[in-house]
């Protein structure tokens, strides 16, 4: 069965040097594995990649998995920068067996990780940090050249199962 999935984000830019913050073309979405029969897998998802990445487990190798990144669609606004990700994947019903638990839609706990890129002007080097669902909020990054504040996140990622 095809689902697919949207996520929405938001982060806040703090008034500081001009960093360039931008999301990166890359996300990872806890998701329930048919092809390795396990749930709540770290599936990796690259923008115009035509297929994912499950992260498997000690006893299953990485491998691909069906899904793909439909939509990132961003916006920056005044001290604000916003994503609207939609990710499409197959799913099966299974039963896995290790937690003994059957497989859901969506993982029975979804978390998704995003990867956000800067520049430091101050230093002329480029960073990266990354944002997830499961943080304690609010939570702050700062550049690691500089320690300029570059994200504040008062909300976590809203993730919502379209079909």
């Amino acid at each position: 069965m095809l689902r697919s999935v949207e996520i929405n984000t938001v982060v806040v830019l703090p008034e500081s040097p001009f960093h360039n913050v931008h999301w990166r073309d890359t996300l990872e979405l806890s998701l329930d594995c048919f092809i390795c029969q396990r749930s709540g897998r770290t599936t990796i998802f690259v923008m115009g990649a035509e297929r994912a990445v499950c992260s498997g487990d000690d006893q299953t190798e990485e491998h691909y998995t069906a899904g793909r990144i439909a939509a990132f669609d961003h916006t920056q606004e005044d001290r604000r920068t916003s994503l609207r990700a939609v990710v499409d994947y197959w799913w099966a019903p299974f039963h896995d067996a290790k937690r003994d638990e059957p497989a859901t839609a969506l993982t029975r706990r979804p978390w998704v990780r995003h990867h956000l890129g800067y520049y430091c002007p101050e230093q002329n080097k480029s960073g990266q940090l990354d944002l997830q669902t499961n943080e304690i909020r609010p939570v702050s990054s700062c550049c690691e050249h500089c320690s300029a504040p570059l994200i504040q996140s008062q909300e976590a990622p809203h993730i919502r199962l379209l079909t």
